[in-house]
């Protein structure tokens, strides 16, 4: 039935623990053999449509990344960073300096002061300064 050696193990066993746990149900003077036939072949027809089932719904990892992800979100988001993008193009070199230290990699103030080699001040003002002209490109109220 099951065209390979260990499904057919398996199924031999699940038909022997099901024959010894319904044995009270085998009446005498009927043939053995096709009642413990009739027990492996429901069992094997249980076993195909678990699988069928598990096949339609377990998918691969690859599917399964994208579950629950709609491309237009994707779409969205691909969009909107090539504005965020655009926008930054636009600002002074030291503003956006300042921005894609600060807001982009994370930098505290003073880290991304001493890499410009410039005072804290001059950042915050450059920051505060990069940040509106960003929102004002991307159309966002500041």
């Amino acid at each position: 039935m099951s065209r390979d050696a260990a499904d057919g193990d398996d199924l031999c066993q699940a038909s022997i623990e099901r024959a010894l746990r319904s044995k009270d149900q085998w009446q005498v003077g009927t043939r053995l053999d096709s009642w413990m036939y009739r027990i492996m072949r429901n069992l094997w027809i249980d076993e195909v449509r678990a699988r069928t089932r598990r096949g339609q719904t377990f998918v691969t990892e690859e599917a399964g990344l994208s579950v629950g992800d709609d491309g237009d979100k994707r779409t969205e988001m691909a969009a909107e960073i090539g504005n965020v993008g655009r926008a930054m193009e636009k600002l002074p070199d030291e503003q956006r300096e300042v921005i894609a230290l600060v807001l982009v990699e994370g930098f505290a103030y003073k880290e991304a002061a001493e890499i410009l080699n410039i005072p804290i001040g001059t950042l915050t003002s450059r920051l505060c300064r990069g940040r509106d002209a960003l929102m004002a490109h991307l159309g966002e109220a500041a």
